[in-house]
């Protein structure tokens, strides 16, 4: 055990942490999964390290000391979802940092129970409304292991088992009251537009044609 006054720090800041590139990916990546802030993302990022470093190490040394740890590696990383169970050490150097965060308690939570964003599922898990079997998780970066995916659940006073429900698909056509609309619903409006379009140029048609009468009238009566 280390001295809890000088601990060790478990995430590594970027070495280029002004490049513009880099923090645009990495504001997109807090904000895909939910992040609090970059530390969390420096956090999985520095884990992905030391896993790489770990394959890494094992590729390198003798094949009996190989066969004997790399089992050990493999059977710690499929057991939350990582890799599969006959993955090899290949497909650890190819694990990316979404890998990672998508084994979080909190992005799993936002996927199972439709959540309208990641932070709303953080404030959930933070609230103490997430159960995994008996036990209520409030850390949002919970790595969930694959046997207790099955098992989380909202707990049955939380607010969330009422105003959270499973999204209706959307139909391309539109709503389900404006799909089955007929086209020959729409002629009578349109006949309406001819009629209101079509008499007051048969009022004006009416006007032009008396006033000469009236003229004719106004004349014989001088006479």
């Amino acid at each position: 055990m280390g001295d809890t006054k000088n601990f060790r720090r478990v995430w590594k800041k970027p070495k280029r942490p002004f490049n513009f590139e880099l923090k645009m990916d990495e504001l997109k990546t807090v904000g895909t999964f939910g992040l609090k802030t970059k530390r969390e993302l420096w956090k999985s990022r520095t884990e992905l390290s030391r896993l790489r470093h770990q394959a890494r190490s094992l590729l390198a040394v003798r094949q009996e000391v190989r066969e004997k740890e790399e089992p050990i590696l493999m059977h710690s990383l499929s057991r939350i979802g990582l890799v599969e169970k006959t993955a090899t050490l290949d497909d650890v150097l190819n694990l990316e940092i979404e890998n990672l965060l998508a084994r979080r308690l909190q992005t799993i939570v936002f996927k199972k129970f439709f959540f309208k964003t990641p932070y709303q599922a953080r404030q959930a898990i933070s609230h103490g409304h997430i159960l995994i079997g008996d036990r209520i998780i409030n850390r949002p970066s919970y790595v969930v292991k694959i046997e207790e995916e099955d098992s989380i659940k909202l707990t049955p006073e939380s607010i969330f088992n009422k105003i959270l429900s499973e999204p209706e698909v959307k139909s391309d056509l539109g709503s389900p009251e404006t799909e089955n609309i007929e086209v020959a619903e729409a002629e009578p409006v349109a006949e309406a537009k001819e009629v209101a379009e079509a008499e007051p140029v048969a009022e004006a048609k009416e006007v032009a044609e008396a006033e000469p009468v009236a003229e004719v009238k106004e004349d014989s009566k001088k006479d």
